[in-house]
């Protein structure tokens, strides 16, 4: 039996109970409360470019087809035939205008429409003893698309999206709205790790402090030099709504252009990001100097923002990745890691970013080899008996009567709270929303319909 309130209670004290990181239990209730009210990432439109396309995705037990139906829009169906229960579809992506179920092959359009039975007549007789125009796959409770970014709740209750979203979005835009166009994405990479879901979460939510030492390697061979702990001390951490995550200092003086140069962007793209972006969020590299680097989306989608060398001859390349923290269990994730650019960006900047993002954070890159080794230790870890007796101190940034050693930072443009220094306050307000999560009762299942109802257009 999991002690909601004794965990909950030490977590907002900025104690965490080590087994949280590998509890079967606690897995179970973040699935039963957690998984079952969020917002969570599941496909670029990106990835479903032509009618009939589509990709299939999870949210942890539940299978979705992400679908572009026959008149372009975009379908989130369960993948699940509505006769037995059959996955109507193995493949992660291909492009279909029909699903058929191999066990008994009733057939879907891709906007969930039941369209084919075989045998009908004599199945279900030749008149109305199937009325299949009612029934089709069942749709996703609650969809929302931003900066084509598909998001599913499973909650038909659910908050609306950019009502939940709030000033994250200003931070959202950098990732994901470089330009008129857009992004375009590529992947996913996808690979499993022997670790818990929640510390990369939390990671990349604003974790400055682990750079200068998990990535003191990727300072000496010269492929990335900026997380020296006088430049992560520099940065500045901050959280708003349901995100947050971290900045790296520029050097002074360079304005909007010269911040986005100095990280590797050309010309043309800069034009087009002063172009996109309000003045407000210039502001935040043009006037405050910071440029934006990891963060975190509660639950278990990151960004990643990094400008490596990427030869010799020391050229910096910028690139953007996005990344889902999928759950397994409660000591295995699967990590789906997609590599994203401004769709218009020319082709020889989409080659050099491509190879930075490989170089970092793909499936063998090397800051990704350096966090698992610790994500997989910590997880093992917390499995064991003692670590029940262990409260982790996630108090960093704090006094002894738990007040911020700092004051925010008054010279950040951005909204939302913001220190400038090492601190793990966007870990404890990430962890204040999972305890929100964790606290709350699971939202009820109405009892289902025959079938599923076609949604309709």
């Amino acid at each position: 039996m999991v002690d909601v309130a004794a965990i909950t209670a030490a977590v907002r004290d900025g104690y965490v109970p080590a087994h949280v990181y590998n509890d079967a239990g606690v897995f179970a209730l973040e699935a039963e409360r957690l998984f079952a009210r969020s917002w969570t990432f599941v496909a670029h439109e990106s990835e479903i470019p032509n009618n009939g396309d589509f990709v299939k995705r999870r949210v942890l037990a539940d299978s979705f087809l992400v679908t572009r139906d026959e008149i372009g829009a975009v379908r989130v169906l369960l993948n699940m035939c509505v006769h037995r229960g059959m996955q109507v579809c193995r493949a992660e992506a291909g492009t279909t205008s029909l699903f058929r179920c191999p066990y008994h092959g009733w057939t879907y359009r891709s906007d969930g429409r039941l369209v084919g039975l075989p045998f009908r007549a004599e199945a279900y007789g030749v008149d109305d003893g199937f009325a299949h125009g009612d029934e089709g796959l069942l749709p996703a409770p609650s969809v929302a698309i931003h900066n084509g970014l598909v998001f599913v709740s499973l909650d038909p209750a659910a908050p609306p999206f950019e009502d939940w979203l709030g000033d994250f979005a200003y931070y959202l835009d950098f990732y994901t709205r470089q330009s008129p166009a857009g992004v375009e994405v590529r992947g996913p990479q996808r690979w499993r790790v022997r670790a818990n879901w929640k510390i990369g979460a939390e990671n990349f939510t604003g974790d400055s402090y682990h750079t200068p030492h998990t990535h003191a390697s990727v300072v000496d061979i010269g492929l990335f030099g900026e997380p020296k702990a006088h430049k992560r001390k520099e940065g500045v951490l901050y959280h708003v709504g349901p995100g947050g995550g971290t900045t790296y200092k520029l050097p002074p003086g360079l304005g909007l252009a010269g911040g986005l140069r100095y990280v590797g962007y050309p010309d043309e793209m800069i034009e087009r990001m002063a172009a996109t972006w309000t003045p407000g969020q210039q502001a935040l590299i043009g006037e405050s100097g910071f440029i934006f680097s990891a963060a975190t989306l509660f639950p278990n989608l990151s960004f990643v923002h990094n400008w490596p060398r990427i030869d010799a001859a020391g050229t910096v390349a910028p690139f953007i990745s996005l990344r889902v923290w999928q759950p397994v269990g409660p000591d295995e994730t699967e990590v789906l890691s997609w590599f994203a650019v401004a769709r218009d960006a020319p082709e020889d900047f989409k080659a050099r970013s491509y190879r930075a993002y490989l170089l970092c954070f793909g499936s063998s890159g090397m800051f990704e080899q350096d966090d698992v080794e610790n994500w997989v230790s910590i997880t093992a870890a917390a499995g064991g008996r003692m670590a029940r007796r262990l409260l982790l101190d996630s108090r960093m940034g704090l006094d002894g009567q738990g007040r911020p050693i700092k004051a925010t930072h008054a010279g950040f443009a951005g909204p939302g709270t913001a220190y400038q220094g090492f601190g793990e306050h966007n870990q404890r307000h990430w962890l204040r929303q999972w305890c929100d999560a964790i606290e709350r009762d699971p939202p009820e299942v109405a009892p289902s319909a025959r079938g599923g109802a076609w949604p309709g257009r």
